[in-house]
């Protein structure tokens, strides 16, 4: 098959090269994975390729392009990272069949005239300070979908609102893509990888991972509520004046608002995701975190709630086969129960003060807390 050699890395530059070649392994029974990637590749991007390399028979697709219609006036278009040899050389060694690498004029011979509107999602968060943004990176994404022919397409989780702005575009529009999110790839210190860590100067970098803490922070009381969550994490950012923060917001995992009873914590657990952008020296950083909302645990003392349904069934249980153990017949009575569920919480409540210092040392101490400054 010409432009494709199994277990060899061949790059196309044009549609029609790459174009011929999907089409012809589709109809080999192969499943087309892409990898969309504006190129800079870091170990983040590998990962998305071993996640693609995990379909059965997979054949996968790496993008290269650098796409100017989600670029903004004022954003760093001319000045973004490129460096096509060397990621073809990453993706060769990663074991990548074929790469897309076309040029601007390739991609968009007509200049920018048809383009995907996203909705209004788009023009939240990200897009409150970038518009037009998610329109330029759903047209592109929209475009390399027909332009590869894939059958799946894997996404990293750091670009949170563009993965669900993708899923909502596959699903309002039927097209037959199935898409695959990946969690947020970090470095050691916890700081989420991006092609724009480069920019960071030495000091920044330092700055920097109060990013993630904060969100390792708010996700850690997430049983609290989401006030708790969103208290705690902007704690963490004030106590650093360099970061500047853009937002942080703690929505549904779908991106929608949280509504009051789902903020109160009423309506039982829920998945969310707290979002943090923020910029750092000259560099604008974004992360994001999941989190599980809940109710107070089952558990736990409810106010004015005494005896089993104070302690909960499962830990009433517990404590009378404790207590038969021991030599000691019958139930727990009321009283026994609401005393045991008295003190269970004052043991829930320290040994989550001793797991947040911990966490504190542990995930907050490269954004420079816990540390004695001279």
């Amino acid at each position: 098959m010409t432009g494709y050699a199994a277990g060899e890395t061949t790059v196309h530059n044009t549609i029609a090269g790459i174009s011929q070649v999907t089409r012809a392994l589709r109809k080999t029974g192969r499943p087309v994975v892409l990898v969309p990637t504006m190129g800079a590749l870091h170990a983040g991007h590998l990962e998305l390729v071993e996640a693609a390399k995990t379909l059965p028979r997979a054949v996968v697709v790496v993008s290269i392009f650098v796409n100017p219609l989600q670029f903004g006036e004022g954003e760093d278009f001319d000045a973004y990272p490129r460096a096509l040899d060397e990621d073809v050389e990453k993706l060769r060694a990663a074991g990548v069949e074929l790469v897309f690498a076309p040029s601007a004029n390739e991609m968009y011979p007509n200049g920018f005239r048809t383009t995907v509107a996203p909705g209004p999602l788009a023009d939240e968060l990200e897009g409150a300070t970038r518009p037009g943004h998610f329109a330029g990176a759903l047209t592109v994404v929209n475009k390399l979908f027909n332009i590869t022919n894939c059958t799946d397409a894997v996404f990293g989780e750091k670009d949170y609102q563009q993965l669900a702005l993708m899923q909502q575009m596959v699903t309002d529009l039927n097209m037959p893509v199935q898409l695959h999110g990946v969690p947020v790839i970090r470095e050691a210190d916890g700081l989420a990888m991006s092609s724009r860590n480069r920019y960071l100067s030495e000091t920044d970098r330092e700055v920097a991972v109060t990013l993630s803490a904060a969100l390792t922070a708010g996700a850690f009381v997430g049983d609290r509520g989401a006030a708790a969550v969103l208290e705690t994490a902007r704690g963490v950012l004030d106590s650093r004046p360099e970061v500047d923060v853009d937002y942080l917001e703690l929505r549904a995992a779908n991106l929608a608002e949280l509504s009051d009873y789902e903020f109160s914590g009423a309506a039982g657990e829920l998945e969310a995701r707290l979002l943090v952008a923020a910029r750092v020296g000259t560099t604008r950083l974004i992360d994001n975190v999941g989190v599980i909302l809940g109710a107070p645990r089952p558990d736990s003392v409810a106010g004015g709630v005494a005896g089993s349904a104070a302690l909960g069934r499962e830990s009433a249980e517990i404590a009378s086969a404790a207590l038969a153990a021991a030599g000691f017949d019958g139930e727990l009575t009321e009283e026994e129960a609401a005393e045991l569920a008295v003190l269970q919480d004052k043991v829930r409540k320290a040994r989550e003060a001793r797991l947040a210092d911990e966490a504190s040392r542990e995930n907050l101490k490269n954004a420079g807390f816990g540390e004695d400054k001279q």
